[in-house]
This record gives C-alpha cells, sequence and structure tokens, in this order.
C-alpha cells in the first residue's frame, strides 16, 4: 500500500497526503532512541510517506539530525524534507505586531539556514520555513530576498512560513499575495478556522497548506484514558500543555467527538486525519509517529478517500477556542 500523492501547490511535486511530523525525534516529547526513530522513519518512507517536517527547535537540532541519518540510510524515492527557523525571540502569545526584522535579519537567517544544511548532511534545503511568520513580513521583506538571494545560490529550493499557535487569520494575506510556497497551519476538529479565509486564499495562489496537530497533539488519536496523564514525563510538552483541569476538559469533550465518530469509523484518529485531508486545499497534514502500528495505521489513512459522506457537517460544531501552548 503506497499513501496518495497530492500535489504541493505549485512546486511540481507530489507528496504523500500523511507526512511524518519529526519533533518527536527531539526528545522533547520524552525519551527518545535514535536508532528506534532512524527505523521509524524509514519504516515510513517504506509506506510511501515522501514527507518530512523538522525544525532546529526540535530538540536543538537533534531532530534534523536523526532525520540527515535516515536520509543516508535510505536507498528508495526522493523523500522531501521541510524544515525551519525560529525566530531571534519568541513573540509573547499577546503580542500582535512583532517586527520581523529584528526577529529574522539576514545574517542569522543565513546562519540558521547553513546549520540545517550540516545538521540534515544536504546541499539544499528542499523547504525551509519560517517557524513563525509575522505579518509585518508582508512590507518588510528583507527575510525574503534573504531567502530568495539563498535560492539563487543553490542552497534553498522552496520557501514556507508556518503560522502562529491558532492565529490562521495572519497567513490570509500572505497567501492572497503568493509570495510563499508553503503556509504551515494548525487545523482539526478542535480548530476549525483555517476553513473560513485561509484554505480558499491558498487555493486561488496555489500555495500549498501543510496541516500540522491534526490530531490535536494526541488528544484525537483514540489512545487517551484518564489514566494517560500520569504516565508522561514531567516536564514533557503533552504534560505542560494540558496540566490542570486541561486534560479532564479535552477528554470530555473528545467523548463527545466520539459520540458521532463511532458511528463511521472504528477509531478517532482515523476521523481526525480523513477530516482535514477532506479539504482539496490541504497538501499534507503532518503526523508525529514512532511505532510500526501507527505508521501503518496513519499511512492507511492517506488513501484519497477523505470523510465519509454527511459527517462534515455533523463535526462542525466542535471548534473549541483555546491555546494550550501558552
Amino acid at each position: 500500500m503506497t499513501v496518495e500523492r497530492r500535489p504541493f501547490g505549485r512546486t511540481g511535486w507530489d507528496i504523500s497526503e500523511v507526512a511524518f511530523g519529526a519533533w518527536q525525534l527531539g526528545g522533547q516529547w520524552g525519551p527518545v532512541d535514535d536508532g528506534a526513530s532512524v527505523r521509524a522513519l524509514l519504516d515510513a518512507y517504506e509506506r510511501g510517506i515522501n514527507f518530512v517536517d523538522t525544525a532546529e527547535m526540535y530538540g536543538s537540532g537533534h531532530s534534523e539530525e536523526v532525520v540527515g541519518r535516515s536520509l543516508r540510510e535510505w536507498t528508495g524515492e526522493r523523500v522531501r524534507v521541510a524544515t525551519k527557523v525560529q525566530p531571534i525571540r519568541w513573540p509573547d502569545p499577546t503580542e500582535n505586531d512583532p517586527a520581523i526584522g529584528v526577529a529574522y535579519p539576514s545574517g542569522y537567517l543565513r546562519g540558521q539556514v547553513e546549520a540545517s544544511l550540516r545538521r540534515l548532511g544536504v546541499d539544499r534545503l528542499d523547504l525551509i520555513q519560517l517557524h513563525c511568520w509575522m505579518p509585518s513580513g508582508l512590507e518588510d521583506r528583507d527575510w525574503l530576498d534573504t531567502l530568495l538571494a539563498m535560492r539563487e545560490e543553490g542552497t534553498v529550493d522552496r520557501i514556507g512560513v508556518s503560522l502562529r499557535d491558532y492565529r490562521a487569520d495572519e497567513g490570509v494575506a500572505l497567501a492572497h499575495s503568493g509570495l510563499v510556497d508553503s503556509i504551515q497551519v494548525i487545523y482539526n476538529l478542535f480548530e476549525q478556522s483555517p476553513e473560513t479565509e485561509l484554505l480558499p486564499a491558498a487555493a486561488a495562489s496555489q500555495t500549498a497548506i501543510i496541516v500540522r496537530v491534526a490530531l490535536d497533539s494526541g488528544s484525537l488519536s483514540g489512545a487517551w484514558t484518564p489514566a494517560s496523564y500520569a504516565g508522561w514525563t514531567e516536564g514533557s510538552v503533552l504534560k505542560t500543555m494540558f496540566r490542570g483541569e486541561r486534560f479532564a476538559q479535552t477528554l470530555e469533550r473528545v467523548a463527545a467527538i466520539r459520540e458521532v465518530t463511532d458511528e463511521f469509523y472504528d477509531s478517532l484518529d482515523e476521523a481526525a486525519i480523513r477530516f482535514v485531508l477532506d479539504r482539496p486545499e490541504v497538501s499534507t497534514t503532518i503526523i508525529g509517529m514512532t511505532s510500526t502500528d501507527r505508521i501503518e495505521r496513519n499511512a492507511a489513512f492517506g488513501d484519497g478517500r477523505g470523510l465519509a459522506p454527511g459527517l462534515r457537517e455533523r463535526l462542525g460544531g466542535f471548534e473549541w477556542k483555546r491555546n494550550f501552548y501558552v
């Protein structure tokens, strides 16, 4: 079985509907075994997943290094790797108009790209993304000039951005402009706002849409139980995100969704992944995965079929405005 492919915007690439999310390979979600991580990546490639998303922030470059190891061991078809450069300083979540020129000065951008090239062990980055998009970048385009110059030099192929958490609206004008090849956004059963303006704008300019957090960091995987929180590593991303009453609140809302999806699918993760892939504007959805079973399941959902008829309308009422990253 091979995962269905979709056009990646106007790049000419055909990439798998399901992509390998490599954040967990950096160690911030709990202990990792690099050998097991490489085997997981190779397993995903064998199943037809040909797109990996990583970043310098994921374990201070460790995720990139592990992905690089997998590329050197892989002998099959071309695998595209997207990585990200984080700003010098992450803006406060309440900061509405951060200065992009301060966050991504030219010399810093060049240095970060060169470091990612070394960690991945490649001569050119398939896709470099700003890990935190700032709308001031539509006017102050030094960041883009720098990356376009690096493209001319041959060290960068395609350019994209990742929108700030739960700020899909900040990508609408950028999508209309066609300045970048791809936009990455949070989109899932709880976070449905990209459907209103961002997805149509991206379709109009043939800008690729990369969906992240389709499983809401695991809550929509169907694997959580009331005992799950106690078993997570102290200080991990999950333990921090779902602290206090957040975990119980999430389980309650997940149970309500399952009352609807269980009529159509045996598992919640299938409904959640098919929900985002049901939109043709989406090029791929990034899923974090490490076990053979999870990789096989996720790959199976990228079969081009989308949601069961009639289900999308029933899922529209589960949007939940919150930001557990803060």
